[in-house]
């Protein structure tokens, strides 16, 4: 991948999964990172790793829990300084706890409200003061194709997705005369511990691929898009528009 400009970039939910190979791709395309996740071993052994394959770039780590939602414009700011500003802010971190409505789990459907919803949210709101200031920045929301369709047993996560989708939208309108960007992903299914018991995983890609991707569509600044692209985009419009009963059965077949 050719970068045009190195860049300053804040992740969020970078310990693993996407965020983790995201943070390689972005560090060999020549960017300086922040990069943010719950666990600290993992986010202290990666950010370890990033150094000694790319020590010409600047390598930062914080230990951050969106759904402490006072901290995230903290640690944003702290971030600010030790890399000299900030142009990116990735808003990666995520979870998903899959179960049925009405099986006795509601705890878990909050658990993932709070994080891909409110700490989302939170995470947007502190880049948006971070930026309005200099008129610049680039804000990345990474949503999901389950935004597309309320899928059965994934009804928490797809309405997360979509509500933080939606959000990234009124961000994109209100932004727009600041000269910030604010991008939508909507990734499919890509290799990640968080979909891998998931029975039926259509054009499932790997994260090595998925992740560079992600990175391209980071680069270009593009509003919107679902990864990859094809075959997404059209089956996005299908989800949306089939009529409930045949994409009841459309589903059922694939259970």
């Amino acid at each position: 991948m050719v970068t045009i400009l190195a860049k300053k970039i804040f992740l969020t939910g970078a310990s693993s999964g996407i965020g983790r190979h995201l943070a390689g791709e972005l560090a060999a395309a020549g960017h300086d990172l922040a990069i943010c996740a719950r666990r600290e071993p993992l986010l202290a052994e990666l950010c370890t790793t990033l150094q000694q394959r790319y020590p010409q770039r600047r390598i930062v780590s914080f230990v951050l829990d969106v759904t402490h939602y006072g901290q995230v414009a903290e640690v944003m700011k702290q971030a600010q300084l030790e890399l000299g500003g900030l142009d990116t802010v990735i808003v990666n971190a995520g979870i998903d706890k899959a179960g049925k409505i009405g099986s006795g789990n509601f705890n878990n459907d909050r658990q993932v409200v709070e994080t891909n919803v409110l700490g989302a949210m939170a995470t947007i709101d502190a880049a948006a003061a971070l930026f309005r200031p200099i008129n610049r920045g680039h804000i990345v929301v990474m949503a999901s194709v389950a935004a597309f369709c309320g899928l059965p047993g994934m009804a928490s996560y797809a309405a997360s997705k979509a509500a933080i989708a939606s959000y990234a939208q009124s961000a994109r309108f209100e932004l727009h005369k600041n000269g910030i960007k604010v991008t939508t992903l909507y990734p499919g299914f890509i290799d990640t511990a968080i979909n891998q018991n998931i029975a039926s995983r259509p054009f499932l890609v790997t994260v090595e691929q998925g992740s560079r991707k992600i990175a391209q569509l980071i680069e270009r600044e593009v509003d919107e898009s679902a990864v990859p692209a094809f075959p997404w985009k059209v089956v996005g419009w299908l989800l949306r528009n089939l009529p409930n009963w045949l994409l009841a059965r459309v589903l059922k077949a694939q259970h």
